[in-house]
């Protein structure tokens, strides 16, 4: 949540384009005066600025949704499956453009945009069959003359805070199933990666979303403190670091909000020596490096069994040698970093694992990459032995930073990962059943693969992990996802005389 302030007239001076927000259904100019660079992390340059939003415009748009909720709330499931069909139609006809906007600011190549464009699509189609999770139940008679039955009703204005990784897959999450179950949504995106969230409001005006129900709202701290302390916000849904996650967890619930925060991670890969190392050596590079190390779900540390360390690094090294970090628009396998900033702090761990003792397999800083050379690059980076006491091994790095870490035996391996804080995601590498089976039961880990490197669920289940990766009791998507977007209520009836609605032999129609 952090920015810089760039109101200086060294940055007055230049003719950038500023993205404002998206308020009333139509591009909303920020007058707060206040912006934050947003760079194209291949070239490293500036290539536009973002409004951060003051005190006004965080009120203009919460209004905006809040006046929006009634008339969204009382229409029809019918009509609003109508908009969210059209919106996935859209979306699938468009996805390409939405992956240039991402790959321009976030700086992942093109293919891997695409792919979480597609993620998030999951649970866009999800919600257009909500209707049928939204169902109630119904018992007759439960006395004499008196039925119960319960119905789900949105809750109102609902926040979205979302991370620079997944611009449009992480909303994605959330808006679809807050917006069809009757809710309206204020967006709050990474000032580091905009764009995005403009261009998804735009595509759902086009679908028939009115005015109001989908807002996005830019900013730094002081928009998220926005959402978190506004009287007519009623849920708050985040992504990002364990120390945010926290801190957005407490402030919301202490101003009566419904919080579903989902923290950081250090995702752990157990390989077993019956595994085929080839596998596991392809499924490291992929779950190491993709989005450049940048996903929360990333496999940052391998727990080798011995003795299959040395053979498994080995062929590792070898797969790192093919990779060709560059420019994501040119056919790279891995992009840039985010900002030189976080480039930076990432390459630090490379000299912090030194200084612990570990070896430096592959040396990312060394990389030669595809690209312009003021980009915030780091190639791949392979650290063996790294000591389980070392910052690189306890603290999320965020980067293509890959750890070995030699444990004797299967036991061992799974102690490792269930001390540590994190339990977000994990995954075991094995040809055997019953080793697979018994990990997925003793592993205290939210989300679990077997020889499934990045285990995130499809639509219909939930995302979350568990420990300091989720604050709250609710995960994202899916039946909870249902659940934390509507509120139950249970309605206890008696007639006393039968109706009549007279003859009409039309055939009966939803509206």
């Amino acid at each position: 949540m952090t920015t810089t302030d760039t109101t200086s007239p060294v940055h007055a001076a230049t003719d950038l384009p500023t993205v404002g927000h998206w308020i009333d259904g139509a591009d909303y100019p920020s007058r707060s005066g206040r912006t934050a660079d947003v760079y194209d992390p291949a070239l490293g340059v500036v290539t536009k600025r973002v409004a951060l939003a003051d005190g006004a415009e965080i009120e203009a748009a919460i209004a905006s949704a809040h006046a929006a909720f009634p008339a969204w709330r009382d229409t029809s499931l019918a009509k609003r499956q109508t908009v969210l069909f059209k919106f996935r139609e859209l979306l699938d006809a468009r996805k390409g453009e939405l992956a240039e906007i991402i790959t321009g600011e976030h700086g992942k190549v093109v293919s891997d945009a695409l792919g979480e464009i597609s993620r998030g699509q999951e649970v866009v189609e999800f919600a257009t069959g909500l209707a049928h999770h939204l169902k109630g139940e119904f018992s007759e008679q439960v006395s004499t003359g008196i039925d119960v039955y319960s119905i789900r009703q949105p809750l109102g204005v609902v926040g979205i805070i979302s991370p620079f990784n997944f611009p449009a897959m992480v909303p994605s999450w959330f808006f679809p199933i807050a917006i069809a179950a009757g809710n309206t949504v204020v967006l709050k995106p990474s000032e580091k990666d905009p764009s995005a969230a403009n261009w998804l409001a735009a595509l759902w005006k086009e679908a028939g979303l009115p005015d109001g129900v989908f807002t996005v709202l830019h900013g730094d701290k002081e928009a998220v403190d926005g959402l978190l302390t506004h009287r007519h916000v009623k849920a708050i849904s985040f992504v990002g670091s364990t120390p945010i996650a926290r801190y957005v967890y407490e402030t919301g619930t202490r101003n009566g909000k419904r919080v579903q925060a989902l923290g950081g991670a250090k995702n752990h890969m157990l390989v077993l020596p019956d595994a085929d190392l080839d596998l596991v050596a392809d499924a490291a590079i992929n779950a190491g490096f993709g989005s450049a190390g940048e996903r929360c779900m990333a496999i940052s540390v391998v727990v080798a069994v011995e003795p299959i360390a040395d053979p498994l690094i080995e062929k590792i090294t070898e797969r790192i040698a093919t990779l060709r970090t560059g420019d994501g628009r040119r056919g790279c396998d891995m992009g840039p970093l985010v900002t030189r900033v976080h480039r930076d702090k990432v390459a630090s761990y490379i000299d912090i694992a030194i200084e612990d003792g570990a070896t430096v397999v592959v040396d990312g800083r060394d990389v030669v990459p595809d690209g312009d050379a003021n980009g915030f690059w780091l190639g791949p980076t392979l650290i063996d032995g790294v000591p389980i006491t070392s910052r690189v091994y306890t603290e999320e790095i965020f980067g293509p930073v890959l750890s070995i870490v030699r444990v004797p035996s299967y036991a061992d391996g799974v102690e490792l990962i269930n001390d540590g804080a994190f339990g977000n995601g994990t995954a075991i590498f094995t040809n055997d059943g019953g080793a697979a089976r018994r990990f997925q039961n003793e592993i205290q880990v939210g989300m679990v693969g077997v020889n499934v490197p990045i285990p995130v669920p499809v639509a219909t289940f939930s995302f979350g992990g568990w420990k300091d990766s989720l604050f709250g009791d609710t995960k994202a998507h899916g039946a909870e996802g249902v659940r934390f977007y509507t509120q139950q209520k249970a309605i206890t009836s008696r007639w006393l005389d039968p109706s009549h609605g007279g003859i009409n032999l039309g055939f009966p129609q939803h509206d």
